[in-house]
């Protein structure tokens, strides 16, 4: 009996440190609102990259800057199907639905990687004065994107804030199903490439 507790726990201290690993969150202690307490104050930007359930990471970017976390609005990510408008032309059409001002909406349309997300939007912020920004993406996804961008531009400020549940995974509950732990094991393998001096 002791050993089926023994490997439960331990099953579940990996769970949590997966979860934890892959999610990082800068906003997990502030609330709804940016407010003049450390590492919850308003950024200059706010960064969404397409892939996985982008309509998900989209909805988290609009809903951050409804609530005051930064004036301007930056989607990146190429079209999924070449016939059609890149991911980041979709992104900003739903944030203009929200009732976003396009003046305050900015999209990079090349980027097919994390890594080239990361490229081609500093570019962007780095040509904007752009000196802080959160990122958005998918729980599983945002530990590589914050990896890539800082790596890309190290003086500039990167925080993040993941989407919590999407229809690709859930944050409490991905251990449950196959594909979630396919999302979560590719994921570590990728940033293990990426920490290397590989590219995903």
């Amino acid at each position: 009996m002791k050993w089926l507790i023994s490997i439960a726990a331990t099953f579940f201290v990996i769970v949590i440190a997966i979860s934890v690993f892959l999610a990082p969150d800068s906003l997990v202690d502030c609330g709804d609102t940016p407010s003049g307490e450390s590492g919850c104050q308003k950024a200059d930007a706010i960064i969404a990259v397409s892939g996985g359930d982008t309509q998900a990471r989209t909805e988290e970017a609009i809903a951050l800057y409804q609530n005051g976390w930064a004036d301007k609005l930056i989607f990146s990510g190429a079209a999924s199907d070449k016939s059609g408008p890149s991911n980041a032309a979709v992104m900003r059409q739903l944030a203009i639905k929200a009732g976003i001002s396009p003046t305050a909406i900015v999209i990079e349309q090349n980027s097919e990687t994390t890594k080239q997300n990361a490229e081609k939007t500093v570019d962007i912020l780095q040509s904007s004065g752009i000196k802080s920004a959160l990122l958005v993406s998918s729980s599983y996804h945002q530990k590589r994107v914050l990896i890539e961008f800082r790596r890309r531009a190290p003086n500039i400020e990167f925080r993040s804030h993941p989407v919590p549940d999407d229809k690709q995974w859930s944050q409490n509950w991905w251990w449950l199903t196959p594909g979630g732990w396919y999302l979560a094991l590719s994921e570590v393998v990728k940033i293990i490439i990426v920490q290397t001096g590989g590219s995903r």
